[in-house]
């Protein structure tokens, strides 16, 4: 097994000597270089051909946003993981990292006691990003197989018949907000149900992901709040640390939000969506793992096909990691495993079954 090879760019030396200390420390990752802005890294990038590049948001002469563009021109698919803060600011200058390309991030957290605190942040964060978006020892590509394989937990059967849909749920993590993009704005403004995504993101960065989405797309997109009923021709984004649960209140159809143990080390958790809106949609509910690393919606894919619902996971082509899809395919749980482009087709063909869901879902003015 050869090492991960990494290149720093950042404009604090300290930081620079902080990430190089933290990353030579893992056995599979070996810091190749270091670079005090973006046009010293674009210098260097030849030189030391490295595997990943971490890239600081702002430093003197060439910031990071304005790095991307030229470093994508000679290195389209090198993975680039961008340094951000959680304000607004940072999360602003993240969503367009994401959108010049960069291919994920990690958050710095704000007002840590010290440096070495918040490194040690960073360090639980950056390490497994790396080693996802560099799956030098990852088995070739999985198919979806049966739910009768010993890997499935469920004799449940997944759907592959074109049945009723009465709502969409979505999870995500690693290469979602570029995902999620690709799919709404495929999906027309009258779309008949509701779509409720987990993407695993910190607080203010879900509300930025929801605004950018409502800007690009026909259909409405906002962030999720407590207690309001599901409508017909609207998106909703769990917000940053609260878990969000579908709940059925007398004839209405809620959202519940909670700060419950994270799951799978996430909060907002996949699973807690898809376990809830299962209960309540039944064979109604179209769930749909897009790209991210970890099993995060495994569990809730299992609920979704015991209740007789319809799963569809990304292929590993188009997945940026294709870890969530993956352990959903693997367990046999999916009906379909698709390419990022036929996703917002399948979901079309799906609910145009009946033009109308069987809820009768109040609709955006």
């Amino acid at each position: 097994m050869r090492r991960i090879r990494v290149l720093i760019v950042d404009d604090s030396v300290v930081i620079r000597r902080l990430l190089t200390d933290i990353l030579s420390r893992d056995p599979e990752i070996e810091v190749v270089g270091t670079a005090p802005n973006g046009r010293i890294a674009l210098q260097k990038l030849p030189q030391v051909n490295p595997d990943l590049v971490t890239l600081d948001i702002e430093m003197p002469e060439l910031d990071g946003l304005a790095t991307l563009p030229l470093l994508r021109k000679d290195y389209p698919k090198l993975p680039v993981i961008m340094f951000s803060t959680l304000t607004e600011r940072g999360a602003f200058a993240t969503f367009d990292a994401l959108a010049r390309g960069a291919t994920d991030y990690v958050a710095k957290p704000a007002n840590v006691g010290s440096v070495a605190a918040g490194m040690e942040s960073v360090r639980v964060q950056l390490i497994p990003k790396i080693r996802s978006l560099c799956p030098f020892n990852i088995p070739a590509t999985i198919v979806a197989r049966p739910a009768s394989s010993t890997s499935t937990p469920t004799s449940v059967q997944p759907i592959n018949r074109v049945q009723r849909c009465d709502a969409v749920v979505i999870g995500a993590s690693t290469g979602g907000p570029q995902a999620l993009t690709a799919v709404i704005k495929r999906l027309p403004a009258d779309f008949p149900v509701p779509i409720v995504i987990v993407q695993h993101m910190p607080p203010i960065f879900t509300r930025h992901l929801a605004t950018r989405l409502n800007q690009e797309c026909a259909l409405e997109v906002r962030e999720a709040s407590a207690g309001e009923n599901l409508r017909a021709g609207e998106v909703l984004i769990a917000p940053g640390d609260f878990h969000l649960e579908i709940q059925r209140q007398g004839v209405s159809i809620r959202t519940v939000l909670n700060q419950g143990p994270p799951e799978n080390s996430c909060r907002p958790a996949v699973d807690v969506l898809f376990r809830s809106a299962a209960k309540v949609f039944g064979s109604g509910l179209q769930a749909v793992v897009l790209t991210g690393m970890g099993q995060d919606g495994k569990r809730g894919a299992e609920c979704v096909v015991q209740q007789g619902g319809a799963v569809l996971a990304q292929d590993e082509a188009s997945s940026v990691v294709w870890g969530m899809p993956r352990a959903v395919a693997e367990a046999g749980l999916a009906s379909k495993v698709v390419p990022l482009q036929q996703i917002a087709g399948e979901l079309l063909r799906r609910v145009m079954v009946a033009r109308t869901s069987r809820l009768n879902y109040e609709r955006i003015s």
